[in-house]
């Protein structure tokens, strides 16, 4: 017989708001906490910034768009919207107020948000001692504490919150302008000045080309091995350079390829750290090195699961139908309709993943990124729900669009052939194939 569990889903973002959708269908007891009034998470835009009094958590800046193309965007059972349905964006990469639509959209016709607690911003989450229950404490808008146990917690809070900044010699005395991706929404505030920007993911090309647009200088700096230092060819106040060796109290910036200069501002396109501050199971579960662990499949704490878990922990991956199908096995698993192996044979499967992480040479900030398996993840997880593996038109398309963003071409969003692959997968879709 199946069974229900109350449970509770910390966070009502895309992972949020799918782990609840398939925990109901699982007949499972849902109650999502939701510090904020509206659903979306991280795909809410808020032009505010940090401040010493207020840390926002939104990092979305104005014309962000996705690295993903729409086809790749959506969940399993609600495809995001075509081009030719797209009253928002008819580009194959949509921008994010059409993401938040989406999500908006899924809420409702799901009934997920009868599901949500709004207002309700999570402050502690313990194991109570004998009855193995979890407590969960939250606070309201007027201030006011309270209390609720449950028999399982998805923790969904996102990890595009909390910067990640690198350690740089002679920081502490730099006197000039420092600023993460995380506080960055407009170019405006960079015109005229040389900004020297760390990182080369896709926030990082973004974000140099946008602001060079106004400002004097743009250096991106970075520790690829293959960067090539110069100017770039397509522009005329942007230069590549290896990564920054130190810098000084008068704003001078040192390169680790000899280049020095003076500069007014260091921008961070440098990541983000995972951070769960309400959880106090210290015991079962810690953060090293952005590495979350032990994670078996990057979801359940072998020491408590399956009552304790975690969606939305990987990277570069697909990422929402990751969401779901990590999702759906969670519902799964708390229903009895599939069995985790044993406590000690889950550490043992954790303990090979960070070894084979060793041999590659893979660093431990990076054990959450999943490319080039994701898609063998991807059909771990439909294999163990019963679902059939990802679609084949959907691999070549995703592994088209990687290495279209790893091209760092500027402009690889409108580059892309839109109209080949949305026949692709017009065509596949009407032969029966799904998004599974």
């Amino acid at each position: 017989m199946a069974r229900s569990v109350k449970t509770a889903v910390v966070g009502a973002g895309p992972g949020g708001l799918v782990a609840a959708m398939e925990l109901r269908r699982e007949g499972h007891e849902v109650t999502v906490f939701e510090k904020s009034t509206r659903v979306g998470g991280t795909w809410v835009y808020d032009p505010s910034t940090d401040s010493d009094r207020v840390a926002v958590h939104g990092s979305l800046y104005r014309s962000l768009r996705t690295n993903l193309p729409r086809q790749l965007m959506g969940f399993l059972d609600y495809p995001f919207p075509g081009p030719s349905e797209s009253f928002v964006d008819p580009r194959a990469f949509p921008a994010h107020e059409e993401v938040l639509a989406y999500l908006e959209g899924f809420a409702r016709d799901f009934g997920v948000l009868e599901m949500v607690r709004f207002g309700a911003e999570v402050v502690r989450v313990w194991l109570e001692g004998d009855g193995g229950e979890w407590s969960v404490e939250w606070r309201n808008e007027d201030g006011s504490v309270a209390e609720e146990r449950f028999e399982a917690v998805v923790v969904a809070n996102g990890h595009f919150s909390v910067p990640r900044i690198p350690e740089i010699p002679g920081i502490d005395k730099w006197r000039g302008k420092q600023i993460h991706s995380h506080n960055y929404r407009i170019p405006e505030p960079f015109r005229d000045q040389v900004v020297v920007l760390i990182g080369m993911g896709a926030s990082a090309l973004d974000i140099s080309r946008e602001i060079s647009k106004v400002a004097k200088e743009v250096r991106i700096a970075s520790r690829t091995k293959d960067t090539v230092v110069g100017k770039l060819d397509s522009h005329d106040n942007i230069w590549q350079h290896k990564m920054v060796k130190c810098v000084h109290e008068d704003c001078v910036v040192e390169f680790d390829d000899g280049a020095s200069l003076h500069a007014d501002c260091i921008f961070y396109c440098t990541g983000y750290k995972y951070h769960f501050p309400f959880l106090e199971t210290n015991e079962f579960i810690s953060i090293e090195d952005n590495r979350v662990g032990p994670l078996y499949k990057h979801v359940f704490p072998p020491a408590v699961a399956p009552w304790l878990s975690f969606v939305g922990i990987p990277n570069k991956v697909i990422f929402n139908i990751t969401l779901q199908l990590q999702s759906k096995w969670i519902a799964h698993v708390l229903s009895s309709k599939v069995a985790l192996p044993s406590e000690e044979t889950m550490m043992a499967s954790v303990e090979a993943y960070y070894q084979e992480l060793e041999r590659v040479g893979q660093p431990k900030h990076h054990t959450h990124f999943l490319h080039p398996n994701e898609i063998e993840y991807l059909n771990w997880l439909t294999s163990e729900v019963s679902l059939p593996p990802i679609e084949e038109w959907m691999i070549q398309m995703y592994r088209a669009a990687i290495e279209n963003l790893k091209s760092h071409n500027d402009g690889y969003r409108d580059n892309w052939d839109a109209e080949y692959w949305t026949k692709k997968s017009i065509s596949a879709l009407s032969k029966g194939a799904r998004i599974q």
